[in-house]
């Protein structure tokens, strides 16, 4: 899931991905035709099959669920102390197999196949081991059960029977992964303990309603009954979690969500394949900033000069649809892009089904305003993708919900339609199916999809989108339009800067929801979520860093070749590549390993 919510095998290993019921352990499907025919690319891919079925999705099932593997459909994450000393020790185990790969031998596609696989591993030691979010964020429980039942329903992928009776499976373990939480969690922060409350009475509704609803056309009455009594027994553990966190935790949530710098370093290093010092990269962040705010400042000023531009904000602001049309208004986009894209020889669209718009998921409703949900490469049934998009809530005072809706201004709501479906999340998502091995399918770094998401919201206008004839109705609305890109480019801006900042010591947490408001133009009700969410999204700085790396690899692509570059083919071949760092994709593109900041 890319928000953001990102976002996520190889030869000899067959799988029915059409049963939601097995149980037969078994990697994911065979790549076919993968690249390298020698011995060392050979070795790599087996243990690739190895580690994703015996690590990756063994720890993660509701990932491979996600993935289109249903053999992992009746499995629950093991949240128990005991089950992180097992993964850590697994993981380690690969660590030293993919270590002893001979790299020199392997072609380049290969090559960066075994940097994503050491970097999955490295990260996950790092995040276990180091950040230990397992005993600091309550969150992870409630909101982790959730999604392992929600990717069960949201799909049609088998009939309901046989994902009622995985749901079952899953559910009569939840009890137990809440319980584990009283064992593991040590004095959380206290905006992670807020935040899993805010989560929890959504989370709870969603079990007492949405599950129930989902499933409502399952015909075993024996399962049915069965169902009751597991899906009480979540709703009444959630309850007694919730009053938990409330009573006890809650007081003594006096952690500290800071990763620090080191950690911060390796995370980025591991997750993006990225090695800019801490300080530069803040410089880097802040230029982009502060160019953006200048471009703001410089169209607000052609719309009307006698007014401050950041009153402009407050107009932009009052241009939103009723919360009750906010999701045809994204639908309506989709055309107008879609034209634009073909006409313009932007890229290619390799499908005409479109994403289904519905309401953000209730466990992150907390953090999230948008979201693209698509099916995993190896889903074979239910194909749908899911454009997420955060309504008010049913409590939200008048204010509350006015603050919200105008983070769905006129140009942030193309804006974002660009960032999450077209040419976004979605179409790269439909170019899944040409990556060069199944490992790009799976695995990937949020600087290259947020990365290219965000770079396209600049790259469409900056091609046309967006002017009279083209997305706006008129020369001052086409201005306006740019605002709300602009807008939502300075939320990536801040984004950037307060991710580092907070986790290095340098801002506190009020200061970065000020930070939103006065340097990244976002109301006070956005920058509250915003803040939020990078108390653990530490490195969030990824959207801006991916986009400034594509615009890079792109201006030196254009210069070796001249006037043979083609738009069009250079976003082609960026996305036949999957999602792998930006690193990976420019040795592909340029054939080198020059800078990519």
């Amino acid at each position: 899931m890319h928000c953001k919510g990102i976002a996520i095998l190889l030869a000899g290993i067959a799988v029915s991905a059409g049963s939601g019921c097995s149980n037969k352990a078994a990697g994911p499907p065979a790549s076919g035709s993968a690249p390298g025919s020698n011995g060392a690319a050979a070795e790599l891919r087996q243990l690739a099959d190895e580690y994703f079925d015996q690590v990756y999705f063994r720890y993660s099932p509701a990932n491979g669920t996600l993935q289109g593997l249903h053999q992992y459909d009746t499995q629950l994450e093991d949240y128990s102390r005991a089950g992180v000393a097992r993964e850590t020790a697994d993981l380690e185990r690969f660590e030293s197999k993919f270590a002893a790969v001979p790299a020199a031998q392997l072609d380049l596609t290969s090559q960066g196949d075994l940097q994503l696989l050491l970097g999955n591993i490295h990260s996950t030691l790092l995040s276990l081991n180091t950040i230990r979010l397992w005993e600091k964020d309550p969150d992870q429980y409630s909101s982790g059960i959730s999604n392992s039942a929600f990717v069960l329903i949201e799909r049609t992928f088998a009939s309901p029977d046989d994902r009622l009776r995985s749901l079952i499976a899953r559910e009569k373990r939840m009890p137990a992964a809440l319980d584990a939480a009283h064992q593991n969690l040590k004095n959380p922060p206290r905006i992670y303990t807020e935040i899993a409350l805010e989560q929890l009475p959504d989370i709870i509704t969603f079990f007492q309603s949405d599950v129930p609803q989902a499933l409502q056309k399952a015909q075993d009455q024996q399962l049915k009954t069965e169902f009751a009594q597991s899906n009480g027994a979540v709703i009444k553990a959630l309850q007694n979690y919730q009053t938990w966190l409330r009573k006890d935790v809650l007081p003594r949530s006096h952690g500290d969500f800071r990763f620090g710098a080191e950690t911060y370093s390796k995370k980025l290093l591991y997750d993006e394949m990225v090695d800019t010092p801490l300080p530069k990269l803040l410089e880097i962040g802040y230029a982009d900033l502060h160019k953006n705010q200048a471009e703001f400042n410089r169209i607000a000023r052609e719309i009307d000069p006698s007014r401050q531009p950041r009153d402009l904000l407050a107009e932009l602001g009052r241009d939103h649809p009723a919360p009750a049309h906010l999701l045809l208004s994204f639908r309506d986009t989709f055309q107008g892009l879609i034209q634009f894209i073909q006409q313009r020889h932007i890229v290619d669209i390799p499908s005409q089904v479109r994403p289904i718009l519905e309401e953000t998921p209730p466990f992150l409703r907390a953090t999230t305003t948008a979201s693209m949900d698509t099916p995993g490469p190896f889903e074979k049934v239910s194909t749908e993708a899911y454009f997420n998009v955060t309504l008010p809530g049913p409590h939200d005072t008048p204010q509350q919900i006015e603050g919200h809706m105008e983070e769905f201004n006129r140009g942030t709501i193309i804006s974002t339609a660009i960032h999450e479906a077209y040419p976004g999340h979605y179409l790269q998502f439909l170019w899944v199916p040409q990556a060069p091995s199944t490992v790009r399918k799976l695995l990937g770094a949020s600087s290259n999809d947020e990365g290219w998401a965000h770079y396209c919201e600049q790259m469409m206008l900056d091609q046309g989108y967006g002017q009279p004839g083209t997305g706006a109705r008129d020369a001052r609305d086409a201005k306006m339009i740019h605002l709300g890109q602009l807008q939502d480019a300075l939320l990536r801006d801040a984004r950037f800067v307060v991710g580092i900042q907070m986790h290095t010591g340098r801002m506190t947490f009020d200061q970065a929801v000020r930070f939103f408001v006065e340097e990244g133009y976002q109301t006070h009700e956005g920058g509250l979520v915003e803040t939020k969410r990078g108390t653990a999204d530490a490195t969030y700085l990824y959207y801006t860093l991916g986009k400034l790396q594509i615009l890079k690899l792109r201006a030196d692509l254009e210069k070796k070749e001249g006037a043979h570059f083609s738009l069009e083919q250079f976003h082609d071949d960026f996305l036949k590549q999957g999602f792998p760092p930006i690193k990976i994709v420019r040795r592909a593109l340029l054939g080198d390993d020059s800078p990519t900041l």
